[in-house]
């Protein structure tokens, strides 16, 4: 896995009419349907029945993970009832993967790249019934829980095979793993093993104070607290699968009070390994305040970064990525990886007409950026 503020009217100005009126965005009827259209319209690839998502609009294979996690908004948009997303798509992505990344995956060395996958698979076969899908996701959760567990620092998984840490990185993803895994293959050995890694990261990295969910931590103890949207968006996952719902929320309060800026999830720098952390965290934080029936305590927010993301729309191609502060590059490649929180904003949280006037009104506050070339 591996601000400048413009204070001159003008040019605000100038910026302001860059960005698509709020007007005609909430005249469409599915927002989520048009962005899911344009993402595959510029990053979907299919030959004969493999597909999978072009690194850029112009070239190349998504890595693994992003690959992985892409699937994942597939399978995301699928199950919000998307238009176009469907179970022959998901199927045609995980045989795409298949065949760019084989159905053994311990040549790679990055032990979170092979649960993202993990969870990919798994949520493949609870959508298609495809049994091979179950197979690979188990099959490779064990081979990684074989090299990478052990009693340094008290258990958890290395990040790599370098065995040099063990980070949220790969030990929230790997809870999931375990619990999907426990659920498709009927074996309570794996909700034991999700347990196991819930009371290692809660124990080692998780701050019971405020919500945040450190980095790492070395095998000389020395922990790294950088916090990332990504990692909180685990720990909110692997908590809510476990019915810790109050570590859960805590996680959440810490990523929209310190990891926003005036209200947007931390932006990420493009053509990147990061800038897609956020469409991770909108998953899983989507996820539990549904299911745990705590939509006013954040939906309102979560949908001002929803409105943020369709409001950044470039108008040559509808695409929208991750630097929702300012309007999408007008002439740069995008890389599939950057639009990725977009489209998992949009189509998990929609667009409203509400929500867009108090986006559009905040504008002045918002996108205090210059537009990118």
């Amino acid at each position: 896995m591996k601000s400048l503020i413009c204070s001159v009217s003008l040019l605000l100005a100038a910026l302001f009419l860059s960005v698509p009126k709020p007007a005609a965005a909430a005249t469409v009827s599915n927002p989520g349907g048009e962005l899911f259209a344009t993402y595959l319209t510029n990053f979907y690839v299919l030959q004969g029945t493999n597909g999978w998502f072009k690194k850029t609009q112009t070239n190349g294979v998504a890595d693994f993970w992003e690959l992985a996690e892409e699937i994942e908004t597939v399978i995301d948009a699928h199950e919000a009832s998307c238009p176009g997303a469907g179970t022959p798509l998901i199927s045609q992505l995980l045989d795409g993967f298949i065949t760019k990344n084989g159905t053994n995956w311990s040549d790679n060395i990055y032990n979170d790249d092979c649960m993202w996958a993990s969870i990919a698979f798994s949520r493949g076969y609870l959508n298609t019934g495809n049994e091979r899908y179950r197979t690979i996701a188990r099959w490779n959760f064990d081979m990684v829980y074989a090299r990478a567990w052990d009693n340094v620092l008290g258990g958890g998984f290395y990040w790599s095979t370098a065995n040099a840490s063990k980070n949220a990185c790969v030990n929230g993803p790997a809870g999931i793993a375990a619990t999907l895994l426990a659920q498709i293959c009927r074996d309570p050995a794996y909700r034991v093993k999700a347990v196991g890694f819930y009371d290692w990261e809660h124990a080692h990295l998780f701050n019971p104070t405020n919500g945040a969910v450190a980095d790492s931590q070395d095998t000389n103890g020395n922990l790294h607290s950088w916090a990332s949207t990504y990692n909180q968006g685990t720990f909110i996952g692997l908590a809510n699968f476990l019915g810790q719902t109050k570590d859960a929320a805590l996680a959440a309060d810490f990523t929209r009070d310190q990891l926003t800026r005036r209200g947007l999830l931390q932006q990420y720098g493009v053509a990147g390994n990061n800038s897609g952390f956020n469409s991770i965290f909108l998953r899983w934080m989507v996820r539990f305040i549904h299911e745990r029936g705590l939509e006013i305590r954040c939906l309102s927010w979560l949908q001002d970064n929803a409105d943020a993301a369709w409001l950044v729309r470039r108008p040559s191609d509808g695409l929208s990525w991750c630097q929702w502060l300012r309007p999408t590059s007008r002439k740069r490649v995008l890389y599939s990886w950057d639009c990725a929180p977009s489209l998992e904003a949009v189509v998990l949280l929609g667009v409203t007409p509400g929500n867009l006037a108090k986006t559009s009104a905040n504008t002045s506050n918002l996108l205090t950026m210059p537009p990118v070339k």
